[in-house]
């Protein structure tokens, strides 16, 4: 755990201390070497923890979500070169220290056994996110952006505190791996239902379920290409992660307390697919696409079976991989058109050939196409919940139906179409957009041949 931590902690002085000749050489190779030391933890074991020291511990389920936000940092490193290569050094600087603070915290969030602790770092990477979006993000919208992003992360937050601090006093402790073991907390009675809301609030905004879900498109929308793939590969996992970790420990009430979240999540699903279909906005596009994507990891957490364990593990990966993706490539047209409407950048295949391909390969992945880990997630967590009621198949099947609808939308617009008048010449794509699509692919392509990695069982 600390062979990980420390690099990345070194990360800091490196990104201080570097001649500016050689600052995005050193950052980027050292958080790929990192990224490639932190693929030890996927090797499965027979124990609950591995590596296990008195406040963190890895299980089967954190540990692929570790690994993801080891990759994605050299990867929003490589993102965001080109829009701040006319920013002064020192501002380079900030930004980079900005996003490696934020790495700590999230390593800190998925691998802590303490909920005190959990809580501290779900909280502490809410700080940078802000920075990154109130001071990078591309209009001034952006501090209406980032208001929202805080009030609806803090609103949600502050019952979880009060509820931590009351198990606490029930119980005595709040070491997960006790609280699993020992009786749970929770009675019938009117404390423990409002203590299990609170419990499951705060990861419902963060994940975000349909209804508080407002804050995410903004976000996106207004952040900087780092805070998107950060926002949508890694904050959005941190809820499901909340909600596979919380529910486990709220036994008996769970039975009629998870209907209301069920049906938001599925109708959720439905609901902003359809928005998708509407949209002219190609980053909010994206948002409201995970947002329909996650509504099924929270659908899968709330039934809490092993199946469905499983296949929220292996969507939140593998969404995470998609979304950042598409944030990419959403990127790389913004940097030429210098415009996120789809009407606007229309007919990009026959300029840009090669980028093409890559807008194929995402779409085909965020459709869920045969050979791809979306593919076995989505189909896993549609059984058991076909499992559980037989009527869900209705909601989940129309949802799968219009997410084929609106990426089809967005590969047919962005790709064909009628070339806008004003695009009179355009920059190739360069080694380094290629090099950061092959990054989020390759993952992708290379663990449908060893999905059990990722599948949060232990083996």
């Amino acid at each position: 755990m600390l062979k990980i931590i420390l690099p990345t902690i070194m990360l800091l002085p490196t990104a201080l201390l570097s001649p500016t000749k050689f600052l995005w050489t050193n950052i980027t190779t050292h958080s790929l070497l990192i990224a490639t030391m932190s693929l030890h933890w996927l090797t499965p074991t027979y124990f609950p923890h591995k590596t296990a020291t008195q406040w963190t511990a890895i299980d089967q389920i954190s540990s692929p979500l570790m690994v993801l936000s080891c990759w994605l940092l050299p990867l929003m490193l490589m993102a965001s070169q080109n829009h701040l290569h006319q920013e002064p050094p020192t501002r380079k600087r900030i930004f980079i220290t900005t996003l490696i603070l934020i790495q700590p915290f999230i390593l800190l969030a998925f691998s802590t056994t303490e909920l005190t602790m959990f809580y501290i770092s779900f909280e502490a990477t809410l700080i940078p996110t802000l920075i990154l979006i109130t001071r990078w993000g591309n209009q001034p919208e952006r501090l209406s952006a980032g208001i929202y992003l805080l009030f609806y992360t803090l609103i949600s937050s502050l019952p979880l505190l009060v509820t931590i601090l009351y198990l606490h006093t029930q119980t005595g402790t709040l070491h997960l791996a006790l609280l699993n073991l020992m009786n749970s907390p929770m009675s019938t009675s009117w404390t423990s239902l409002l203590s299990s809301l609170a419990l499951l609030m705060a990861f419902m905004v963060k994940a975000p379920l349909y209804g508080l879900h407002l804050w995410l498109p903004k976000a996106h929308v207004e952040a900087p290409i780092a805070g998107s793939m950060l926002l949508a590969a890694l904050l959005l996992k941190l809820g499901g992660y909340g909600i596979m970790r919380v529910t486990t420990l709220m036994t008996p009430l769970m039975n009629y307390l998870y209907y209301p979240f069920l049906a938001l999540a599925l109708w959720g699903a439905l609901m902003t697919s359809s928005i998708c279909l509407r949209q002219t906005d190609l980053k909010a596009l994206i948002a409201y696409s995970s947002v329909s994507h996650m509504g099924l990891v929270i659908a899968a957490g709330m039934i809490q079976t092993q199946w469905s364990f499983s296949g929220a593990m292996i969507l939140m990966i593998s969404h995470g991989l998609t979304s950042s993706m598409l944030f990419c490539l959403a990127n790389t047209n913004y940097e030429r058109t210098h415009s996120r409407i789809l009407l606007l950048t229309r007919n990009l295949q026959p300029i840009l050939p090669l980028m093409a391909i890559w807008w194929l390969l995402a779409n085909l992945t965020n459709m869920a196409l045969p050979p791809t880990t979306n593919l076995m997630a989505e189909l896993t967590i549609m059984i058991t919940l076909f499992n559980w009621s037989i009527f869900t198949i209705i909601l989940t099947g129309a949802a799968t139906l219009l997410t084929a609808a609106y990426t089809l939308f967005m590969l047919l617009t962005t790709q064909r179409g009628v070339m806008p008048t004003y695009i009179t010449s355009m920059q190739n794509s360069n080694t380094r957009e290629h090099l950061l699509m092959t990054l989020h692919i390759l993952p992708m392509l290379l663990l449908i041949l060893k999905p059990e990695l990722i599948s949060g069982m232990p083996l």
